[in-house]
């Protein structure tokens, strides 16, 4: 079964998914990461919400933005998938809805993300290149990486 992808408005989400994304976003960046740290950092109401549905549950999302809100250049945070299915290699089935995204909706020619260094070979293969020099944020080190589209 393939996952069931969306992209909504902050303003279109139901609340039932509001719930379901900030929850996994927790599981993950809170919880697995072990980082206290505040998730609701009022950029969600600037974004496009990228949803991967698989059986009726969120399991992987990212939001996508327009340039001049995270960075100068558009960019993609929050990207995660559930423990429970990482075996499966949606992160880099997300990723690809995720850049897909940004060039349809805001039809811009590059993406930066400040990316987990442990990630970088990850974002390297959906062609970012690391253009900083590793950075912690929340205690977690990181790297800015761009592509261009």
């Amino acid at each position: 079964m393939e996952l069931k992808w969306k992209i909504k408005p902050f303003e279109a989400l139901t609340v039932h998914e509001l719930y379901d994304l900030l929850k996994v976003r927790s599981e993950i960046f809170v919880l697995e990461q072990n980082c206290v740290y505040l998730d609701l950092d009022g950029k969600d109401k600037l974004a496009l919400h990228l949803i991967g549905e698989y059986d009726n549950k969120i399991v992987a999302y990212a939001r996508l933005f327009d340039a001049g809100i995270s960075f100068d250049n558009a960019s993609i945070g929050r990207v995660v998938v559930d423990a429970n299915y990482r075996e499966k290699k949606w992160g880099h089935d997300l990723m690809r809805e995720a850049i897909a995204g940004i060039k349809s909706n805001f039809n811009k020619d590059k993406i930066t993300i400040g990316a987990q260094l442990y990630l970088k070979k990850f974002y390297e293969s959906h062609g970012f290149v690391q253009t900083t020099e590793m950075y912690l944020e929340d205690d977690i080190p990181h790297i800015e990486m761009t592509r261009n589209i």
